[in-house]
């Protein structure tokens, strides 16, 4: 027998098309808003833990084999799943009251951020490296804290229907954190350095930069406390510890495998390799740029200003192509984009000193980076129960970096070895693998994962 429901849905006349006015206008409502600020906040300590990092170290002395090892501090965000159930769930004394679960979890994220980022920049990696690494770690398990509970709140902000565009404002918060984290800190460095010294390495100078990041942090936190909290799913108190247990730590688990049974491992595995072209090439980027001899503020003004901006531009189109032309499609051309991409970094890795190829391949990188980012974090936004937003999406996102950030830790002993033409074109054939995936996928049927 047909299920009331059934009928009553197969009865709803067909919903007229979309206007491109109209969709256009979902970027000037307070959620989406909101989701731009936050995305500055869990964008700034990535880069400054990953990326940028390696240009200091690199600039300290550091090898490049012990930079790609310590690539692997960037796990902690690979891992966040073990302690996602905890930030979907447990309350924290105090804030939780004042200021609701999701909002409690990512202001003490975020004091996490700034105290690690002062670590940091109290510490010379030329005498204690062990010191940098140590609050380096506390920074990427504090920001992937802040990942957990950003997800979730961007999820449970709006309705299906507009996650696409939630989802390109915050890479486009998150891409302007890295210009500020990438740009930002090497212009600061690059202007706190002593005259007299230009061109050696100065501590000091990291020192200041390093503290100019933490402060930044100021924008999430206020964002935080002015924003309010996502209305919260009634759910039913557990009965026993057991019973409750179960309900955080296995349900969500469960509840994925049961709405999508023998296809979530095809889904699974789209998720571990859609970005490990991305992800593993650019752990040695700062180094290449150091070892090509780009200074400061040419990698600054080329890479993290520039470059981010084609991010957004086309975190921006993969955002609009997302909702006109369903997610598939443009997860696809992501994926042959972004593997593309890095061919180019091979050929300017024979051109030495030369901004102008520099300008030319960064900004075809970034577009392809940025169209391949905000359709995938839309896919993954479809595929999550708001049940379990939480748990849910860490799950997926960390499955996104653990296998790349893994491979990536051997980057620095593939380039010492092989050089970085050969690095750049394997990292660009590593992506062939996930065009199959994603045309798999796609004949996937996605079920109705926002529950009410």
């Amino acid at each position: 027998m047909t299920h009331p429901r059934n009928l009553a849905t197969s009865a709803r006349p067909t919903p007229a098309p979309v206007r491109w006015l109209d969709t256009l206008k979902v970027y000037r409502e307070a959620a989406t808003l909101r989701m731009l600020s936050l995305g500055f906040s869990a964008g700034l300590p990535l880069l400054l833990v990953l990326g940028t990092l390696g240009f200091w170290l690199r600039e300290a002395g550091i090898d490049r084999t012990t930079i790609g090892y310590l690539s692997w501090v960037g796990l902690a965000y690979g891992f966040k799943w073990v302690w996602a159930p905890l930030v979907d769930h447990l309350p924290i004394p105090g804030l939780t009251r004042w200021l609701g679960r999701r909002r409690s979890w990512l202001l003490l994220a975020q004091a996490g951020v700034v105290l690690g980022l002062v670590g940091m920049a109290t510490a010379d990696p030329q005498i204690a490296l062990d010191r940098v690494v140590w609050c380096a770690l506390a920074v990427a398990f504090c920001s992937a804290t802040q990942d957990i509970a950003l997800d979730a709140f961007r999820i449970e902000s709006a309705n299906a229907e507009r996650q696409a565009a939630l989802a390109a404002a915050y890479q486009t918060g998150y891409r302007l954190a890295m210009i500020w984290a990438g740009a930002g800190v090497l212009w600061v460095a690059a202007r706190a350095e002593v005259a007299t010294a230009v061109g050696s390495y100065q501590p000091g100078a990291w020192q200041t930069a390093y503290l100019v990041m933490a402060a930044s942090m100021l924008v999430g936190v206020v964002t935080v406390l002015v924003s309010r909290e996502p209305a919260r799913r009634p759910q039913p108190p557990a009965r026993s510890t057991g019973a409750w247990l179960r309900s955080v730590l296995v349900e969500p688990f469960a509840d994925f495998l049961r709405r999508y049974g023998k296809q979530a491992a095809l889904i699974l595995a789209l998720i571990a390799v859609y970005r490990i072209s991305d992800v593993v090439m650019g752990i040695m980027a700062n180094p290449f740029y150091v070892d090509m001899g780009y200074t400061k503020d040419e990698v600054a003004a080329v890479t993290k200003v520039f470059g981010v901006i084609m991010t957004l531009v086309g975190a921006f189109i993969g955002g609009v192509l997302s909702m006109r032309l369903g997610v598939m499609r443009v997860l696809m051309l992501g994926a042959v984009l972004s593997a593309a991409s890095n061919l180019l970094f091979a050929w300017l890795g024979t051109r030495g000193h030369d901004v102008q190829a520099l300008v030319l391949v960064v900004s075809a990188d970034n577009l392809a980076g940025g169209i391949a980012s905000a359709a995938f974090i839309a896919y993954l936004s479809s595929l999550t129960n708001v049940n379990y937003s939480a748990t849910q999406y860490a799950l997926f996102s960390s499955m996104m970096l653990l296998l790349p950030k893994w491979l990536a830790g051997f980057s620095g002993k593939f380039v010492d070895a092989y050089g970085y033409s050969q690095f750049f074109t394997m990292t660009a054939l590593l992506g062939v693998p996930v065009l199959l995936l994603v045309a798999l996928a796609s004949k996937v049927k996605v079920p109705v994962a926002q529950t009410e």
